[in-house]
């Protein structure tokens, strides 16, 4: 049996990029909007600086942490999660009724 190609159905999405203090703050009210939840969380412990913060979201697959540049995603079933900023670009165009 042979492999079958298929095509993506195009889904529209929303997203917003964390790149800083204020940007982490406007994701985590957004989650919060949705009744989903978003943590400013520092891996290195009480004594952290600023680029050592990333945004920790709770996913079905369990916690995933999105760095400064990364994308966060609101998936169509309310469910948000982080994208490499790489990845983003190769998968999503911005929307032209945006």
């Amino acid at each position: 049996m042979s492999a079958i190609k298929y095509r993506k159905k195009p889904v529209v999405i929303e997203a917003m990029q964390y790149t800083d203090n204020d940007s982490a703050t406007q994701i985590i009210e957004w989650a919060l909007s949705h009744e989903a939840t978003i943590n400013y969380w520092c891996e290195n412990g009480e004594e952290c600086r600023r680029e050592e913060h990333v945004l920790r979201i709770p996913t079905l697959e369990g916690n995933m942490d999105a760095r400064p540049g990364w994308w966060i995603i609101k998936g169509i079933q309310g469910e948000f999660y982080p994208c490499d900023p790489d990845i983003f670009a190769k998968t999503y165009e911005l929307e032209e009724s945006a």
